[in-house]
């Protein structure tokens, strides 16, 4: 492998589906129940719910809907989300990245409640970060910039210090209006032209440098 491009930050904001679980199995399975029962194809749903709340992704499907009711079905679709885990994994690399920033300033930025994170997390085998933002810290869901900027203040940088990983339009949405850098992850990404772009987190090395910053290394 070769380097393809360098960034340098000082704090990483990590989205969690599609980022650094696959658990597009049971995404996939919940909303196709969804889509059913209001009449739309899986994949015209799953162009809009990839990165946002559940909420979020039904009302734009569904503008004259009444909020209420959004906000029950997200709320039992996340109890099933949290229930089911069955092919729930680790993207590729994604433990060896974990491992390798243990000790850098760095932040959950997920659409997921802190149920459904813990338990993806878990079933991932993967180290939950001691700073999370949640869908329980914020009032908006991405693609607004909310979550990232309260990941960044959490960590006490401002945005242009940090870099995002993210897989969906939405988040990476969300982390350019923040004014923050992004590394796309997945097939997804690449085509909202993040920053710098991986398939996946086995092509990532992370330095740190002597100044306080650390280089993210993008091979290819």
């Amino acid at each position: 492998m070769t380097v393809d491009a360098t960034l340098t930050a000082r704090g990483l904001l990590l989205d969690m589906d599609s980022t650094l679980v696959n658990s597009e199995a049971v995404v996939e399975l919940l909303w196709q129940r969804w889509a059913d029962e209001h009449g739309f194809a899986l994949e015209e749903v799953l162009a809009i719910a990839h990165g946002r709340q559940g909420w979020a992704t039904m009302a734009a499907l569904l503008p004259d809907r009444p909020e209420e009711l959004n906000r029950a079905d997200n709320a039992r679709m996340l109890a099933d989300e949290t229930r089911i885990v069955e092919g729930v994994v680790p993207v590729a690399g994604a433990p060896e990245f974990m491992a390798s920033i243990v000790a850098l300033p760095h932040a959950l930025v997920t659409s997921a409640n802190i149920a459904l994170t813990e338990r993806r997390m878990d079933a991932a085998g993967l180290p939950l970060p001691s700073i999370r933002i949640t869908a329980e810290s914020v009032t908006l869901s991405k693609p607004d910039p909310e979550g990232f900027l309260k990941g960044a203040a959490e960590l006490g940088l401002p945005p242009e210090d940090c870099l995002v990983f993210e897989d969906s339009e939405a988040g990476i949405s969300a982390a350019k209006s923040a004014g923050m850098r992004v590394v796309g992850v997945g097939p997804r990404a690449i085509a909202f032209s993040p920053t710098a772009h991986v398939d996946d987190l086995t092509r990532i090395r992370v330095e740190p440098l002597t100044d306080g910053r650390f280089a993210v290394h993008v091979l290819r």
